[in-house]
């Protein structure tokens, strides 16, 4: 649907605030006489989930939490349906639905809407990800389908989840990286930052293997950062040894000033040699004076 922008109802409009709204949500006769946010209890097998969700995985330890608060306290906040040819589909709050499941519930407060099938599947993915507990991938596709299905701009989608359109930008890119990165932040091995850092790499080889040296270490972002420039960078691996041979050369002057005797270090951090220099007969007797004291 190029550069089509989808026609939002009042129930979006509540959530944006100034973005344009061309076709108002409309009542039913069934709705036609509440209030339109009026809470009605409906039968919890007669409601069926969101087609358009966006989440394929839920957390069942969250689910299990979720649960064991709606037993002590309820629903506090209503979920959202649209009336279906049989009973109603969530707009959004599955997540409650399916905990009020688990906790026993027969009944959940209810607001029903007539919203379009675009409204729908925007209210679920906009809910999914403001609430910032997707996974990277399901963020990224949740993107994806804002822009594609509805015709929306990056701009425009940042706009309505509230994020930064370079945050969005970045996610997006994820969904072509190698299938089996793809999976590691799916199953949350990985962040989106460290996708970002190993975006860096443009050897896919290289950003693999990388890949899987952060997971299997468990690295930081930032480490993640400093691997991605030396596997990408020949400059940055000149810098890094410069900077190594500079803090060696610290640790030279530091046992010299100890000692009265030159010392000069060969290697690096993880194996070399440590030179004892002199230039006379009298020097070699004051390095091997200070050896005999130190092993005294």
């Amino acid at each position: 649907m190029a550069g089509k922008k989808p026609a939002l109802g009042r129930g979006l409009e509540s959530l944006f605030g100034d973005l344009e709204t061309k076709v108002p949500v409309k009542k039913s006769a069934e709705t036609a006489g509440q209030a339109e946010n009026a809470v009605l209890y409906i039968g919890i097998d007669d409601i069926k989930p969101n087609s358009s969700q966006p989440r394929q995985a839920f957390d069942p330890v969250t689910i299990d939490e979720l649960a064991a608060s709606i037993e002590a306290y309820g629903i506090i906040h209503p979920v959202m349906l649209q009336k279906g040819e049989s009973g109603y589909e969530l707009v959004s709050g599955e997540r409650r639905w399916r905990a009020a499941r688990k906790a026993g519930l027969k009944t959940v407060p209810a607001i029903v809407r007539d919203v379009t099938e675009e409204e729908s599947a925007l209210f679920a993915i906009i809910e999914n990800v403001q609430r910032e507990d997707l996974n990277t991938i399901e963020e990224a596709a949740a993107y994806q389908a804002l822009i594609k299905k509805y015709g929306l701009t990056q701009e425009g989608v940042a706009k309505m989840v509230g994020k930064s359109r370079p945050h969005i930008a970045n996610t997006l890119r994820v969904l072509s990286m190698q299938e089996e990165i793809v999976i590691m932040l799916r199953n949350g091995d990985l962040t989106l930052g460290h996708a970002n850092a190993l975006g860096a790499v443009k050897d896919q080889g290289k950003q693999l293997k990388l890949a899987r040296t952060v997971v299997l270490n468990g690295l930081s972002v930032r480490a993640t950062e400093r691997l991605a420039l030396l596997a990408e960078s020949k400059g940055e691996k000149k810098a890094v040894k410069k900077e190594k041979a500079e803090g060696i050369h610290e640790v030279e002057q530091e046992l010299t000033s100890a000692t009265g005797v030159r010392v000069k270090i060969k290697g690096n951090g993880e194996k070399g040699s440590v030179e004892l220099l002199y230039y006379d007969r009298e020097g070699l007797e004051e390095i091997i004076d200070l050896l005999r004291k130190a092993g005294g």
